[in-house]
C-alpha cells in the first residue's frame, strides 16, 4: 500500500483520473492490487467547517490517452488544452482511472459531523 497526492480530473460518472509515471511506487502498487482509498479535502483554513470526500473503490492503468480528460486536466492546471490525443503524455507516463464504489461525504455546514454515504456499484 502507498499514498500519493495527485492532480486529478473527473468525469460525470464519478470516475477520477490522473497522470503518473508507470515506474512510481503508487503506479506499481495499483498494478499489483487495484483496491484503492482516496480523500479530497476542500476545507483547509483555520476556522473553516469540514468539507470533503472519502472514497474506496478500484483503480486501473489506462492504455493510451483520453482527450476530453486531458483537456479537463489542463484547464484545471491553468495550461493550454491539448488539441489531439497524446499531446500531454510524457515518455513512461500513463493515465489511471479510479472508480469509486463507496463515497462518504463530509459537509459540516449542513450535517455537522455526520457523514452521508453513497454506494456506487
Amino acid at each position: 500500500l502507498w499514498v500519493c497526492d495527485v492532480i486529478y480530473a473527473h468525469d460525470n460518472n464519478f470516475n477520477i483520473y490522473w497522470l503518473s509515471q508507470a515506474e512510481t511506487r503508487h503506479s506499481k502498487a495499483i498494478l499489483k492490487n487495484g483496491a484503492v482509498a482516496a480523500a479530497i479535502t476542500v476545507s483547509n483554513n483555520p476556522g473553516e467547517q469540514n468539507i470533503g470526500l472519502q472514497f474506496s473503490g478500484t483503480a486501473e492503468k489506462i492504455e493510451g490517452d483520453i482527450l476530453e480528460i486531458a483537456r479537463i486536466h489542463r484547464r484545471k492546471r491553468g495550461k493550454p488544452e491539448p488539441e489531439k490525443k497524446g499531446e500531454i503524455l510524457d515518455k513512461g507516463e500513463s493515465w489511471y482511472r479510479f472508480r469509486p464504489q463507496r463515497v462518504e461525504i463530509i459537509y459540516e455546514p449542513l450535517w455537522g459531523f455526520e457523514k452521508k454515504v453513497l454506494e456506487l456499484r
